[in-house]
């Protein structure tokens, strides 16, 4: 039966991993809660598979951050023109940003969210964390080596954004030294190649996760929570098909690619993005596919593929917070003008950053709303929906961390044509299979 099993194709897996969690969630649903108001045995076992599927990813996001991005940044020296492609990477993260942005915009303006909605205002919740500019410029600056920040009770958590700015550094420093730095430049991709390996084997289990994840939010959320905010869920999912299944085809086409063939390489990294509902664990995956089937070479993958990770959020940091910020305003009836829409525009591109490839997008909603000064309880009107919200962001953060650099590298004229449009190059890429299908491969050493 598990060699049955393995023979499937991991695509396939997580399709019908999804089917079956709806299944169980509604069951569970239809189960209620026991007598003392706690969740039933079927709903506290999806929370669990679920919950620990993503702390498994959350887990391994610190040594992959700062491995990958060390890692990315010394290849540079291997390519030729690495400031060119850096700032065509750059110009191409705000300009399919702005793009989304408008959409999520002009959305809003369309659909109303906020005057279309049966939400309690008298029943918000609290968000956990929030965010500003100050914020947002002082947890650049690295308060320790680690990135490591202590929480009210007592816990200590990683910061990611201070976890970039150390390996940014760190990664400058040894294309400076040279040649002395090399021993710890191989010490570090050791490192990495031995973390994607044990990341590979959580990735491995997304099927169950998908279950217990999927599961777990339609047994929590059904439809009560959605219905009330149907409007505004309705919106962000409108958004972000458009973005995906409309501008990123039209920008392929623009650039003599097929949107298609495009889509089938792409596919196991949004997938995958879609169920973990994070950037960076899905980072081994997109770089492998944008490498492997979408024919970007190594040396520029593994610098744009890991900053896309943590900046390029056309999902959490674009469409989401422009239509979330359009939500609060015509929800506590503030007006908004010309310049405060330019100001969602300006946020959106120039703060993607806040959201550092981690799940939800909370910090980046605070951050509009901060900067435009509305109330930030508009937050937690939003928040019992958000899990859901932030399975189709990070679907759409990952395919365009995916398109950005496949598009540059077109326009550069170092995009491997031939693996773009066959998934094969002229030499085989050995790759450990261990039962998954050949479109989600494991991804070679670094």
């Amino acid at each position: 039966m598990l060699v049955r099993l393995r023979r499937v194709p991991f695509a396939a897996q997580v399709l019908l991993a999804l089917v079956v969690g709806v299944a169980l969630g509604l069951v569970a649903r239809d189960l209620g809660p026991v007598a003392d108001g706690t969740p039933n045995w079927l709903t506290s076992t999806l929370q669990t598979i679920g919950g620990t599927f993503v702390t498994l990813l959350k887990v391994l996001v610190p040594p992959l951050i700062v491995t990958a991005v060390i890692v990315s940044i010394a290849n540079l020296k291997q390519v030729s023109n690495a400031a060119r492609l850096a700032g065509q990477t750059l110009l191409w993260f705000a300009i399919t940003a702005l793009i989304a942005v408008s959409i999520g915009i002009g959305l809003g303006l369309l659909t109303q969210p906020g005057r279309n909605s049966s939400v309690d205002a008298a029943a918000q919740a609290v968000p956990e964390s929030t965010g500003s500019w100050w914020d947002f410029l002082t947890g650049l600056v690295p308060q320790n080596i680690l990135g490591l920040q202590g929480s009210p009770d007592g816990s200590l958590s990683f910061n990611v954004l201070q976890l970039i700015v150390l390996s940014v550094a760190i990664g400058v420093a040894v294309l400076k030294v040279g040649e002395p730095a090399e021993p710890f430049l191989g010490l570090v991709r050791s490192a990495l190649a031995i973390v994607q390996k044990v990341l590979w084997w959580v990735i491995l289990l997304a099927p169950l996760g998908t279950v217990g994840l999927i599961g777990n939010a339609v047994a929590t959320y059904g439809w009560d929570s959605l219905g009330s905010l149907g409007v505004f869920a309705g919106s962000v999912y409108l958004g972000l098909a458009l973005v995906l299944f409309v501008v990123y085809p039209v920008l392929l086409r623009l650039h003599g690619l097929s949107p298609l063939r495009w889509f089938a390489g792409a596919w196991p990294a949004i997938q995958l993005a879609f169920v973990s509902r994070s950037s960076i664990g899905t980072l081994p995956v997109t770089e492998r596919v944008t490498e492997q089937s979408l024919g970007v070479p190594r040396s520029y993958a593994s610098f744009a593929v890991p900053l896309g990770a943590t900046t390029k959020m056309d999902g959490c940091a674009a469409i989401y917070p422009a239509l979330a910020a359009i939500f609060v305003a015509q929800f506590f009836d503030v007006p908004l003008s010309v310049t405060d829409y330019l100001l969602i525009a300006l946020v959106s591109v120039v703060g993607s950053a806040a959201t550092a490839g981690v799940t939800g997008a909370v910090v980046m909603l605070t951050l509009t709303l901060s900067t435009l000064g509305l109330p930030l309880a508009g937050v937690g009107l939003l928040l019992a929906i958000d899990p859901i919200l932030d399975m189709g962001r990070t679907a759409v953060n990952v395919a365009g961390q995916a398109l950005v650099p496949t598009i540059v590298a077109k326009r550069e004229g170092i995009l491997d044509l031939e693996r773009f449009r066959t998934g094969r190059a002229s030499a085989p890429v050995a790759a450990e299979t261990g039962g998954v299908d050949a479109d989600l491969r494991e991804p070679a050493a670094v």
